[in-house]
């Protein structure tokens, strides 16, 4: 059952996507701020978390530094939330014009598709993913699979998935085996699939040296990779002074010659891991990251009240 916090939180994600999609552009950036801002000097759990995970990304900052970070990192965020909740009444010409990525990136990309070989697109908490799939969808043309965690209560999850699949993409649940299953299907038909993949605090995660210390993240996309023969891409997001949003493909991540399947797996989830670390460490401000990652905080709550 959904508990109030659960509905409350249901029935802000509502009053969002019902009112910021009617806001000019510029009311809705002012708006994305004030609250950044306003979140920021109140030092809630998601800024204390912000800072001391960017404290490993940035890791001689000084603490006047660490600030400034963290509020150009509650501002990007919110920059996030106000384009998603605003994406919906967005053109295909405003789309379009969202996202710039290299054309040699875009070749990589559509090139391999239309080979006929599935591509697994893996990216971590950065800039506004749910914008480049809608430009990935809507400009590039190309349709995709991803999966969404079950959220509480159940018809916030509902609007998220209807939400996303406005946009163009397949969304499935985040089931464990039956999304496995579905992923290397469409992956074997020379489909696209696109993961969030820089966070798994399961005990089914694999280890990986992230800013160098010890972090989980999923094996998912590595598996499929090598379960299908797909082409296993890194890709980071980042926000500039414009409204554009930046997108980079990073060097194909492959399969190692031999080693044992989870051997291979932990080689290519840490080349994962070094792909989202220099796109982050190019763009602290825009990883959004406001949760536990690293294992050893686990047991530090110190009073945030953050679910893990």
């Amino acid at each position: 059952m959904s508990g109030p916090k659960d509905k409350l939180a249901a029935s802000l994600y509502g009053l969002g996507w019902a009112t910021v999609k009617k806001l000019p552009e510029p009311a809705a950036v002012r708006l994305g701020r004030t609250i950044a801002d306003t979140a920021w000097r109140r030092r809630g759990a998601g800024v204390l978390r912000l800072e001391r995970n960017l404290a490993r990304v940035v890791p001689d900052a000084t603490p006047e530094r660490l600030a400034e970070l963290s509020r150009a990192g509650m501002r990007s965020y919110l920059r996030y939330w106000m384009e998603s909740f605003r994406l919906p009444s967005w053109s295909r010409e405003r789309i379009a014009s969202g996202v710039e990525m290299r054309d040699e990136d875009v070749r990589l990309l559509t090139d391999t598709l239309a080979a006929g070989r599935g591509v697994v697109l893996a990216l971590p908490h950065m800039g506004n993913w749910d914008l480049a799939g809608a430009w990935v969808t809507t400009h590039l043309g190309i349709p995709f699979t991803t999966v969404a965690e079950r959220l509480k209560p159940e018809t916030l999850y509902d609007r998220f998935v209807a939400y996303r699949e406005g946009l163009g993409m397949e969304v499935l649940p985040h089931d464990g085996g039956s999304a496995f299953g579905a992923l290397a299907r469409r992956l074997r038909k020379g489909g696209l699939v696109c993961l969030v993949a820089d966070r798994d605090l399961s005990a089914s995660g694999v280890e990986v040296d992230f800013f160098g210390e010890r972090a989980r993240m999923p094996a998912g996309p590595a598996l499929l990779a090598q379960q299908t023969g797909a082409l296993l891409l890194p890709a980071t997001l980042w926000f500039d002074d414009t409204p554009v949003m930046k997108a980079r493909l990073h060097p194909p991540v492959e399969v190692p010659a031999g080693g044992t399947r989870p051997e291979r797996s932990a080689v290519m989830t840490q080349r994962l891991a070094d792909a989202f670390a220099s796109g982050i460490a190019e763009h602290p401000e825009d990883w959004h990251m406001l949760q536990r990652l690293w294992p050893a905080d686990l047991d530090d709550r110190r009073g945030e009240g953050e679910s893990t």
